[in-house]
């Protein structure tokens, strides 16, 4: 909901939304993944908006380019392990950082972005406008990405 003239509210439909969504084409490079993540979390809500509404689907879509190129601050970098359980009897992994970095770097930005998502329908169909590469090089042209720089 935005003010308009004489102080009468704006509603945002569904369809307006979704006739108004846009791509845009970030890279991970030298970037901080917390920090990173929450900026990208933010366009997949739609929070970057004027006329944000909560309960509507707004957001624009999201390219993350150069995803082995983040990084993290302090001992993270040695101390991070990410779990997963593969649903047998004692069947929990660790996959410390560096492994999972090297294994699968879009991995490590989508569950960081997730995370910051609220636990809700809405931002499943929000994170699904996500879209992670490992190297500069996406196949995402079709939809006229506006590179961005933070």
């Amino acid at each position: 909901m935005t003010q308009g003239k004489n102080n009468r509210t704006i509603l945002v439909t569904k369809e307006k939304a979704q006739t108004s969504r846009k791509w845009f084409v970030l890279d991970a490079s030298g970037k901080t993944l917390g920090r990173f993540a929450s900026e990208v979390a933010k366009i997949l809500r739609g929070k970057h908006k004027a006329d944000f509404t909560s309960h509507i689907d707004s957001g624009d879509g999201v390219i993350v380019i150069n995803a082995e190129k983040i990084r993290v601050t302090g001992a993270k970098e040695a101390q991070k392990i990410y779990y997963y359980h593969t649903g047998a009897m004692s069947g929990l992994r660790e996959v410390p950082y560096a492994v999972m970095k090297s294994r699968k770097p879009d991995y490590i930005i989508r569950r960081a972005v997730k995370g910051m998502m609220p636990k809700t329908r809405l931002a499943e169909a929000q994170i699904k406008k996500l879209r992670i590469y490992k190297d500069d090089k996406h196949d995402m042209v079709a939809q006229q990405p506006v590179s961005v720089t933070l």
